[in-house]
């Protein structure tokens, strides 16, 4: 890769395609199942509770999520939940890596436009099979020149990355919906970041406060203003 060339990196779940809404209907599932047990904040924190725990073990992604969620709910019913129940908990967690990709808007044109002028990454967290699946389903795949699907995204991961792809931190700008996870570990590395806001983010993924990136840091409410920010931010590195 030539040193002078900019790289965009897009993170994928509810950046690229809608993710955490699918998350939210198996919840509202879940807590109908558990109701006779246990009202649902307390559902909430022990599964919760759980999958911060399993995290290290399982990873990220639904499959990981599913077994958490049944190993909560045996806690919560203290063994008492039935095999059927366990079943409806398995086929919710079937449709959820079924689930058809449904692209948010904007993302195919804004990734056409970029992708003549950009080496343009994704970088995403998951199950590396759920991820794959997703990426070949979503008709954008094309535009990407190297796929990471990462374990976790923290300073090391995109130190890593950028060495093994030769890329200079200066010249590597980030997008996504997580400020934990795609702005503040790619700020603090030297990097830039374009912050995309989803209306549902997963509690282990919200951060404090908005962090303080000057020109390094943008704000956008559709991935339709991406262009205009990217042709700023290159503007500055040329």
């Amino acid at each position: 890769m030539p040193a002078s060339e900019l790289t965009i990196g897009f993170d994928a779940d509810d950046t690229l395609w809608h993710n955490e809404v699918y998350f939210e209907r198996v919840h509202e599932r879940y807590r109908e199942l558990l109701a006779h047990y246990h009202e649902a904040a307390t559902v909430d924190r022990t599964l919760f509770a759980t999958e911060m725990r399993n995290l290290p073990l399982y990873g990220y992604g639904a499959k990981g999520f599913m077994l958490s969620a049944i190993e909560t709910a045996v806690e919560l019913t203290n063994g008492k939940i039935s095999a059927e129940e366990i079943r409806q908990l398995i086929v919710l967690g079937h449709g959820m890596l079924a689930h058809p990709v449904e692209l948010l808007d904007g993302v195919a044109e804004t990734l056409a436009e970029l992708a003549g002028t950009y080496r343009l990454l994704v970088i995403t967290k998951g199950d590396l099979h759920h991820q794959e699946r997703k990426l070949a389903r979503s008709g954008i795949a094309a535009h990407f020149r190297q796929v990471e699907i990462v374990s976790e995204k923290d300073e090391g991961t995109y130190a890593a990355l950028w060495r093994r792809h030769g890329i200079d931190a200066r010249r590597f700008l980030m997008v996504g919906n997580s400020l934990k996870s795609d702005i503040v570990p790619v700020l603090a590395l030297g990097g830039a970041g374009v912050h995309v806001p989803y209306h549902l983010t997963w509690a282990a993924e919200r951060v404090e406060k908005v962090p303080e990136g000057g020109a390094n840091f943008f704000q956008i409410k559709t991935l339709r203003e991406l262009p205009a920010v990217v042709r700023a931010w290159a503007a500055g590195r040329a």
